[in-house]
Formats: C-alpha cells, sequence, structure tokens
C-alpha cells in the first residue's frame, strides 16, 4: 500500500512553544519558511505543551482564533505530539520528559485536552493521531499498583476517543516506546497490548482499544535498542497492533569504539545537558548493555560491557539526510528498511520528521534550523518517491 496523500509533517517541539504566541511565532518564522522552500505542501506536527492546551481550551473563542490562523497560513494539522508535557526547551529536560507518567490522572487529563483541540483542527471527516510516553521511565519508582493504573488510564482514554469519532473525526493515541521506558523493546509492546486488551475485554472496551490505541513507531529508538527494524514493524503487524504514527528519525552510530579514537572526540560533541541520551551497545554474541545517558566518564571510561562492544548507537536525533557526522555514522539505513517495510502495511500511519534536537546539535546555528528541516523533508519525500509512494 501507498502512503498516506497527507502531506508531510516535521514535529514542531523542535523550537519553543511555552504559550500559544510561541507557537504561533514558530509557525511564522520557521514553519511557513520551511514550506515555502520545501516548495511542497506541509503539514503542522504541533507539539502543544500542557499550557498551552490550557490556553487554548479556556475559550471557544481562543481555539477558533488559532484554527483559523493555521487556516490562513495554508497549515493542515493531523498530528499532535503530547509527550513532552511541560517546558521541553528548558536547561535541563532529561528524565523529566516521561512525568507525569500514565499512571499519573495529568497525564490522561492533558492527552483528552489534546484530543479535543485536534478534533477541532481536523476536518469532519479525517483521521488524527497523538504521540505519548511508554507509560514511564523505568528508572523513576513507580507505585506498586502502577501497570493497573497506567492501563486503567488507557482504556477510559481511549473510550473518550470513542466518543470524539462520534463527531466524524477519528483520533488514535500512539504510544512511543524508547529506550529505558516501561515500554522499551518491540517484545515489551506487544506483551503489554497482549495484556491491555484482555483487561479491555473484561472492561468492554475492547473495541474502543482496538480503534483507538497503537504504537507511535520511532525510527531512531528501535534502531538504538539494535533491533531489526523489518521483523519489529512485522512483529507489530502480526500482533494486530496498529502503527498510528511513524517518527522518521535517525540515531548516532559509533564503530569500534575501543580503537577509535577520533570517535569518541566527535562522539564527546554530542555530551549536552538538556535532553537524555540513552547509549546502547551490542556485544559480538548479542547481549545489549545500557547506559542511561551520554556522559564523559562514559566516553572515557566506559563499563566493561561498552569497552568489549564492536558498535555504540546513541538517542540522540540527527538530520535524516545524514549518512554519516564526520567520523560518526548514523541509522539512516535502518530508516530506509522502516519507510519500506512499513509500505507493506494495509494502512497509511501519519508520517513525521522528528529531528527536535537542532539546538543542541553540535555546531549548529538558529538560523540553520530552516535549511536544515527543508533537508530532512526533501531527502525523506525523495525516500518514499523511491519506492512510488507519492
Amino acid at each position: 500500500m501507498s502512503f498516506s496523500s497527507l502531506p508531510l509533517s516535521y514535529c514542531t517541539n523542535v523550537h519553543p512553544g511555552r504559550s500559544v504566541a510561541e507557537v504561533e511565532e514558530g509557525l511564522d518564522r520557521y514553519t511557513l519558511a520551511v514550506a515555502k522552500a520545501f516548495g511542497r505542501p506541509l503539514s503542522a506536527g504541533l507539539w502543544l505543551a500542557r499550557p498551552v492546551v490550557n490556553e487554548l481550551l479556556a475559550s471557544d473563542a481562543a481555539l477558533m482564533r488559532f484554527t483559523d490562523g493555521l487556516l490562513r497560513r495554508s497549515l493542515s494539522c493531523h498530528t499532535l505530539n503530547a509527550f513532552p508535557y511541560g517546558d521541553f526547551h528548558g536547561a535541563r529536560v532529561k528524565e523529566q520528559v516521561y512525568l507525569p507518567d500514565w499512571s499519573q490522572p495529568q497525564r490522561l487529563e492533558y492527552t483528552l485536552q489534546c484530543a479535543k483541540v485536534l478534533a477541532t483542527l481536523l476536518p469532519a471527516g479525517s483521521e488524527g493521531s497523538i504521540s505519548t510516553v511508554p507509560l514511564g521511565f523505568k528508572l523513576l519508582k513507580q507505585p506498586p499498583d502502577f501497570r493497573d493504573a497506567a492501563i486503567a488510564q488507557l482504556i477510559e482514554c481511549a473510550e473518550q476517543l470513542e466518543q470524539i469519532c462520534d463527531s466524524g473525526r477519528t483520533i488514535r493515541l500512539a504510544i512511543e516506546p524508547e529506550p529505558l521506558c516501561l515500554l522499551e523493546s518491540t517484545a515489551e509492546a506487544i506483551d503489554f497490548f497482549a495484556g491491555l486488551r484482555l483487561r479491555a475485554a473484561d472492561a468492554g472496551a475492547l473495541e474502543a482499544v482496538q480503534n483507538h490505541l497503537g504504537l507511535c513507531y520511532d525510527v531512531c529508538h528501535q534502531a538504538v535498542e539494535f533491533e531489526d527494524v523489518t521483523e519489529s514493524i512485522r512483529a507489530i503487524d502480526r500482533a494486530g497492533i496498529r502503527i498510528n504514527k511513524l517518527h522518521i528519525s535517525c540515531a548516532l552510530q559509533l564503530d569500534h569504539p575501543t580503537e577509535n579514537q577520533e570517535g569518541r572526540e566527535a562522539l564527546r560533541r554530542y555530551v549536552e545537558p538538556r535532553y537524555l541520551h540513552q547509549t546502547l551497545a551490542k556485544s559480538s554474541d548479542g547481549q545489549i548493555a545500557r547506559v542511561v545517558d551520554l556522559t564523559d566518564v562514559v566516553i572515557d571510561h566506559p563499563n566493561d560491557d561498552l569497552r568489549n562492544a564492536p558498535q555504540w548507537r546513541v538517542h540522540f536525533h540527527v538530520p535524516v539526510d545524514a549518512e554519516r557526522l564526520g567520523p560518526l555514522q548514523t541509522t539512516r539505513a535502518d530508516l530506509k528498511k522502516a519507510l519500506a517495510t512499513v509500505r507493506e502495511l494495509n494502512y497509511a500511519p501519519h508520517l513525521e520528521v522528528e529531528t527536535y534536537t537542532w539546538e543542541v546539535l553540535p555546531g549548529a546555528a538558529s538560523g540553520d534550523l530552516v535549511q536544515g528541516l527543508t533537508r530532512e523533508l526533501a531527502a525523506t519525500d525523495a525516500l518514499l518517491e523511491e519506492g512510488g509512494s507519492r
């Protein structure tokens, strides 16, 4: 099946959006300039933080002004990123990005608020998606009843999204597995959905869960896990789990780290204080070692598992048009495989480029953002055209 006929989008979490005014400033300063340079229709993959959603829902007039503003800019919106709840551009985000988790009522409330906004932005008869946290972060303490609470809230979310469907708009939640999160691997995601469906069936909500809950497949994340992305996507499909959204993304890769001094020094430039950069290494016998964040200590004094591994992969979203960055490689080969495999599905996930790290990329200046995003979209469009999908 070909990909969706909807325009490509990039996620606006790449520029600050802590108020409606700041979101609109980003659209005017960056998104419109990218659309002009790209030369093709572009959709806005909006990140609307909790304060922004509160502002939009303060009155019907506020939401309609925002909706009309998108129309005036000739921008559509079919997907929201509701993963970062608060300030995604503060000095230190790191593990705080996973809070509140899916056991906490604030996460459900925020997600449903995002759905209300998206239902207004969507044309009648269309489908939307909302990406969200993979339940929570493994290294943060969870209460004993965490999983039961998370499942109960996700079922409630599905039932609420089913009601929105009555308006002629279908909105699906897309849970996004990520390294060191409670849903990390493909196997963990499949196992969780099996349990979720059993609980939903007992609650009489199986149809709502089947229709409205699925995954956001972030290619960077599963590449960092050293998964075979082709088999991963096919396994998800065999399990009857819908991929509601595909994050088009690439990770950093360092080959032969022990003897590659130049590569380690290049990797040091990616140590930064804002975002979490989980670092994984695969040994020659297939064992995976995990480090919570990329630091100078990890580079200079890696533990035995990392030291002896032939390859490291780092959760650092890098431009999707880059095969390599100096002496470092990227996982772009996995992105090509993922796009080819998604083409086999009998439905079309929403496609969104999500390189949110431009502000912290080594050597990147703010003036590079429009050019960088345009290159990413053009490179993605070329990959899609190679498969006859555009």
